[in-house]
Order: C-alpha cells, then sequence, then structure tokens
C-alpha cells in the first residue's frame, strides 16, 4: 500500500503483457462493491475473470462514501456528545475539535478496510485484476489501454463469453449558473479539506447533504442546507424529516426548503473577508459561504465506454438498462450496481453483483428484489425505512398505520434522547408491509423489521418473540402488542376471549 495525498491508496501491477491471451468467462469493468463481489463470486464458481479499474479498487463507498462519512459522523458525535453531558450532570470543559486530527481518524479508518478491497484480496480470490480504461469495441470484445508512470500507453483487446458492467456513479452537478466554476466541492472532494469551513452551505438536503451537513455543524462550521423541495429528506416519512429537521435546527444548522438555487457568484473581498462565494436564491435572497458542497444526487458512470458498440442501451440520464435478472440489452453482457437505477446503496450493490455475476456464469435466472432494500439516514437521529412507504399522505386505505413514539421508549428515556418513532404498515391479516423507524440506532433496529417483510411475517410474531429489554428494538414490539391487542377487541375477537376467562372464572 502507498500514501498518495494524504489517502490509501492500492498499487496494482499495470504490466499488461502478462494477461493471459484466453477467453474471459466473465470480464469486470469497475473494481467497487458491485464488481468487487461479482467477480469474486464468480471465480468462487471456478470461472476465469478479469476486472479492471481504471483508478483503485474499492470503490465510493471504501474512499469518498461510506467509510469516510461514517468516521467523520462519530467523530462529530463525540463533540456533539461531550457538549451534551451536562444533562447527565457530567461536566466536560470546553470542547476543542482538532479537524486534522479528525481527518486523520477518517484516514486510518481507510486504511484499517481497505485491505479487504485490495488488488491483493482479489487475486487471492482468483480474480485477475488490471488497472486501466476499458472500452467495448464489439458485442464480446473489449481494449484496456493502460498508462504507465512515464505516460506510455499499452493496450490490449480481451474476449470475454459474459461481461458485468459495474462502474458506479459520481456525484451530480447541476447546470447552475456560476457553479461550474465555483470550485464547489462533492462527497468526493470533500474529504480533501485541511482546515475546518467557517461557514459552510450545503446545496440538496436528502440524505448525503443532511448527514455531512450536521456532521460539520457539530465539530464547529457554521452550516445552512438548501434544499429546492419543501422539506429535507424529501424521499423519507414527512414526519422523520420534522424530527431530522428539528434536530439539525437545535444544533445550530439553518435549514432553508423551498428555495431553488439560481445561481452562484464569487464575493469581493470587503464583503467577505473570507473569501468564498454567494448563493442566490430565487426569492432573492442569498447566503455567503467559505465552502459550498453540493450534495444533490448521484449521476451513473456510464460515458465513454462503448456500451454502444456492445448494444448495450441507456436511458436519457445515463442509466444502464437491465431487466429483472440485471442483464442489459445485449444477452450477454449485465450491469449491477449505482449505474444502474436501482437503490443506490452499498448493501444493493453487493447483492445485485452477486446476482448478476451468478445470472451470467451459471446460466441462472434470479430476479432482483427491491420490496424489502432497507434505507438508513444517519443523522441523529438516524431514520431506517423499508418497504411500503409509511407517510400518511401516502397511506391507503386497505392498510393500516401503527406509530410508538420515543416518548414511551424506555431506553429512549434513559438515554435522553425521545426524539422519533416506530411506524408500521401492516395489512389485513396483520402482515408487515412497510416500517420507518427514527431514534438511535435505527438502522440496527430496521434488520429486524426487513427480515419480517421479506418473510410475509406479522405482527403476531414479532409481539410473540422476547426483546431484550431495555433496548431500542422495544419499539417495533410495542407497537406490534399495541396491534395485537386491537385485534383481539375487535368485535367478534373481544366476547370470545372474555367467554373464556368466564368459564376459566367458573372452574
Amino acid at each position: 500500500m502507498t500514501i498518495t495525498n494524504d489517502r490509501v491508496s492500492p498499487k496494482a501491477d499495470n504490466d499488461i503483457s502478462d494477461l493471459p491471451p484466453q477467453e474471459w468467462d466473465l470480464l469486470v469493468v469497475g473494481g467497487g462493491t458491485a464488481g468487487i463481489v461479482g467477480a469474486k463470486t464468480a471465480a468462487g464458481f471456478g470461472a476465469r475473470v478479469l476486472l479492471v479499474e481504471r483508478e483503485r479498487t474499492g470503490g465510493d463507498c471504501l474512499w469518498t462514501g461510506c467509510v469516510p462519512s461514517k468516521s467523520l459522523l462519530a467523530a462529530a458525535a463525540a463533540a456533539a456528545d461531550a457538549r451534551a453531558a451536562t444533562r447527565f450532570g457530567v461536566h466536560a470543559g470546553e470542547v476543542r475539535v482538532d479537524f486534522a486530527g479528525v481527518m486523520a481518524h477518517v484516514r486510518s479508518a481507510i486504511a484499517a478496510i481497505a485491505p479487504a478491497d485490495s488488488v491483493e484480496a482479489l487475486e487471492s480470490a482468483g480474480v485477475h485484476v488490471v488497472t486501466g480504461n476499458l472500452t467495448f469495441t464489439g458485442t464480446h470484445t473489449a481494449d484496456i489501454a493502460v498508462i504507465d508512470d512515464d505516460g506510455n500507453i499499452d493496450g490490449r483487446s480481451v474476449v470475454f463469453a459474459q461481461a458485468l458492467v459495474a462502474t458506479g456513479a459520481a456525484p451530480a452537478v447541476p447546470p447552475i449558473d456560476g457553479l461550474a466554476s465555483s470550485g464547489a466541492l462533492t462527497s468526493d472532494t470533500v474529504w480533501d479539506l485541511r482546515s475546518l469551513p467557517a461557514r459552510l452551505v450545503v446545496l440538496g438536503g436528502g440524505s448525503i447533504g443532511c448527514e455531512l451537513g450536521q456532521a460539520f455543524a457539530r465539530l464547529g462550521s457554521q452550516v445552512t442546507i438548501v434544499e429546492g423541495t419543501d422539506r429535507i429528506l424529501p424521499r423519507e416519512d414527512a414526519a422523520a424529516s420534522a424530527v431530522v429537521a428539528a434536530a439539525l435546527t437545535r444544533e445550530g444548522v439553518r435549514v432553508l426548503t423551498g428555495l431553488p438555487v439560481a445561481a452562484v457568484a464569487a464575493v469581493e473581498a470587503t464583503a467577505a473577508p473570507g473569501g468564498g462565494g454567494r448563493l442566490k436564491l430565487q426569492d432573492g435572497s442569498h447566503v455567503d459561504y467559505d465552502e459550498l458542497l453540493v450534495a444533490v444526487g448521484r449521476a451513473p458512470r456510464t460515458a465513454g465506454m462503448g456500451l454502444s458498440a456492445a448494444g448495450v442501451e441507456v436511458d436519457k440520464v445515463g442509466f444502464v438498462v437491465v431487466d429483472k435478472h440485471l442483464r442489459t440489452t445485449n444477452r450477454h453482457i449485465w450491469a449491477a450496481g449505482d449505474l444502474t437505477g436501482h437503490p443506490q446503496f452499498t448493501h444493493t450493490a453487493g447483492v445485485h453483483g452477486s446476482l448478476a455475476a451468478s445470472n451470467a456464469v451459471l446460466g441462472l435466472r434470479r430476479n432482483v428484489d427491491t420490496s424489502t432494500t432497507p434505507r438508513v439516514t444517519f443523522t441523529h437521529p438516524e431514520v431506517a425505512a423499508v418497504g411500503v412507504s409509511t407517510d400518511q399522505s401516502e397511506a391507503r386505505h386497505d392498510l393500516t398505520l401503527l406509530e410508538w413514539g420515543n416518548e414511551h421508549l424506555d431506553r429512549a428515556v434513559i438515554e435522553g434522547s425521545t426524539g422519533g418513532f416506530t411506524r408500521l404498515v401492516v395489512d389485513a391479516k396483520g402482515r408487515v408491509l412497510g416500517a420507518t423507524v427514527v431514534g438511535p440506532r435505527a438502522g440496527e433496529t430496521l434488520g429486524e423489521l426487513t427480515l419480517a417483510i421479506k418473510h410475509g411475517l406479522r405482527t403476531r410474531d414479532l409481539a410473540g418473540t422476547t426483546q431484550a429489554y431495555p433496548t431500542y428494538n422495544d419499539g417495533p414490539w410495542n407497537a406490534a402488542i399495541a396491534d395485537g391487542r386491537s385485534r383481539l377487541n375487535r368485535p367478534g375477537n373481544g366476547g370470545a376471549t372474555r367467554g373464556l376467562a368466564a368459564v376459566r372464572r367458573r372452574g
């Protein structure tokens, strides 16, 4: 491993002359989560697998996504907990944040996890790895170009029986006047910051924007989140969005919603001593900043690969068109991960990478299942959701919405963190179809609910399972118990149970 620009980078052997002259059973393009899992899956079946990655294996999750962002959140949580300790009678004194030390923690977490996704780990699993740029030249052929340290280009053509495209996505930059030349940060480049921004404006109030916005606020930045829709976390339950918005506001984050951005402009030094720029909003107001972070979504990396030459169609946005088996319009080429239009999560990429590789190499016809794809926004409190929407505005008349507030959750009361709730959507038979959990460690609580939805479990199954006390899992459990009691008290059921009790008394 080598250190480059304070980041750990895998060093691969790029001598393309060592590439075996053979038809590959599976050609994998992209060394992120989907590509790595897909390549290892295929190699485990005994397939001859070639993986081509243009930069470094590990993908966005390792280098610029999950690992660094959650490491930053952990440091920010430590600062927030220290400041809030007085509520427990603990006085820690003034909290001082060493931003260089925080970023060192981020890099150390990346370095600790990187070996699992390294070239060496792939090769030990039987995958042949080349670092270079790949271009499809036909339905079963591709060219690989490798540039050495001296700038020399070495090329090689390869033939494949099946291929898996898994090049992921990159931060999207909307066509706002002045934004492209503003030097704005993205979730890819924010990790290059050397000092904590005094004023940080986050463009976008989705999961990434809220997570990073709260983290920087807890570390000491003056943060403003600007979201063009009427609320942050617009894809989540509106009640969950409101809880997170209130939490951000309490921590000093300025949350502006329903205000699309008109333009981005530089600010003269006399107006903004720290330099930076100005975000002009469509209502005529503006927000000045020292650093601007764009977090408005991610666009697929599908350009420049020669997909059309391979007979692989993309939609108007650039996502690869796939069927329910993850096969593209070329029946010998498959796709998995963020470039397919499916939910852009690491866990989705891993599952889909394995499924696509299995279908490609073994000739299976396994289908993707997005009905039970869990998602978590790692703010404080966390927002975790799966299955059918729990938003009251989207409630179906044939379904029942159950709710248990964290103010009635003993663990939340004990820890003084009662902001949040559990919501379950159940059908007439009590089967759990959807869930939203808002609160500390909501992502962990969601695991049980995801399993329940996948296997068609009912609230009585949850209620009849003994839970450890006191835990945050008591939220779904209490909601399930309340539903069970409600069903027992319905006309017919209540009379039967009271009758049984009366018989026991007479006996």
